[in-house]
């Protein structure tokens, strides 16, 4: 009767603490409980109203499973924590290692649920589209720095080229930031496209650009009319005027994760090259398509290459020339100096504007103007040469010999 009296009223599929509480008023009246009865009026098995008497709380809510990511927990914090890394970057890293962590959503997840996500302040970019083959924007990513495994600095510059319409990325390592250099990288650019566009879009870019006229020099200008495209130029302090190729520069954000995991100059751009596939095999949010699959429309519409003799000529020149003991070189039959720890290495020439660029492995090492002199020495190196030689003569006396020697050379010149 009792029984009936608690549960008469109760509808069939009642909430677990309601078989609780029933069962805790029998407890406390001190009535065995009927666990067929009860299970009847709360439309539930004896079994299971038994297991909520000795305490069964029902299966949780949520799940509490481990997260393939937590073993790489430390690791994912360290990163984050580099200045300029980003969460995709750092998902890039951790997946080329373990492909098995799943998606970059669920990263970004994991990362928002353990509190690693860095917060940053949005910004508004208005949006334009070009014609298929119609620009390419470019712009230097500088100043890099990457530190090897062992520990050394490895310092350079990424020309960061996009094709608008399909927004297929190129990056091009250099050392420098000279004009052939920019000649250089675009042209190797144009050669990874397989053609030009119509347009190319940059900015102030001091040196192919005036930073006070605000106009290019005439030799870029040269320089895309001997390509068959038209040099433009963003306004100044607009990046978004050129915003695809800025858009690309966030990637370079996916190198920082991999400082101390490299050994040598040609691992640093192996991992760049790789990361530069993988960049134009991720679907553009605009486009909805990765920039790969788009391209082979764009590629289309591109212009065709120049000949080759015309790329050539704004390549450096690859001949070998030899250094000979006199620490000198031999162009166009006039002789000029370069740094006396240059002696019996092989070094690179280029003539620009009525100047002599002289280079030992990609980097500049002198300078001389082009001179009718059969003999051309730099003060510093004749003077460094000397100082090896006469280990016993001082500065003064060295000196004294550097002057009189090199107006003697400067005669032979006159006569």
């Amino acid at each position: 009767m009792i029984i009936l009296l608690l549960y008469s009223n109760r509808k069939i599929g009642g909430e677990i603490k309601e078989v609780k509480g029933g069962l805790m008023i029998l407890d406390t009246l001190g009535i065995k409980p009927n666990y067929s009865e009860i299970g009847r009026a709360y439309g539930k098995h004896r079994s299971t109203v038994k297991k909520y008497h000795n305490g069964y709380e029902g299966k949780p809510k949520t799940r509490n499973k481990a997260s393939k990511l937590n073993k790489h927990y430390e690791e994912i914090k360290e990163k984050l924590l580099i200045p300029g890394s980003t969460v995709k970057g750092v998902y890039e890293f951790i997946l080329r290692k373990d492909p098995n962590i799943g998606t970059c959503s669920n990263f970004n997840k994991y990362v928002i649920k353990h509190k690693l996500k860095p917060n940053k302040a949005n910004k508004l970019h208005l949006r334009f589209e070009t014609d298929y083959g119609e620009q390419l924007q470019f712009d230097w990513k500088e100043d890099i720095k990457m530190i090897s495994k062992k520990g050394e600095i490895f310092q350079f510059n990424v020309l960061s080229s996009t094709l608008c319409a399909s927004r297929l990325h190129i990056f091009c390592y250099s050392k420098n930031r000279t004009k052939e250099d920019v000649y250089r990288c675009l042209i190797e650019t144009f050669k990874y496209i397989n053609g030009v566009p119509k347009e190319t879009l940059t900015d102030n870019m001091s040196s192919i650009a005036n930073t006070t006229t605000k106009k290019f020099y005439p030799e870029y200008i040269q320089f895309c009319k001997d390509m068959g495209c038209n040099p433009k130029k963003c306004k100044p302090r607009s990046p978004q005027t050129k915003g695809k190729d800025e858009s690309s520069n966030r990637f370079m954000s996916w190198l920082v994760p991999y400082n101390n995991e490299f050994e040598t100059e040609e691992d640093l751009i192996k991992i760049l090259e790789y990361l530069n596939k993988k960049i134009n095999k991720e679907v553009n949010t605009t486009t909805g398509i990765t920039p790969i699959m788009l391209y082979q429309k764009e590629k289309e519409h591109l212009l065709p290459l120049p000949s080759n003799k015309v790329l050539d000529s704004y390549l450096l020149d690859t001949k070998a020339i030899k250094v000979s003991d006199e620490s000198l070189i031999y162009y166009k039959g006039k002789k000029y100096s370069v740094p006396p720890k240059l002696i019996n290495q092989t070094i690179k020439l280029k003539e620009l504007d009525n100047k002599l660029y002289i280079y030992y492995n990609s980097d500049l090492v002198t300078m001389h103007n082009i001179s009718n002199k059969p003999i051309n020495y730099l003060s510093e190196h004749y003077k460094e040469g000397l100082s090896m030689i006469l280990t016993s003569k001082s500065e003064i006396e060295i000196d004294v010999m550097v002057e009189k020697n090199l107006k003697l050379f400067d005669s032979i010149g006159s006569n």
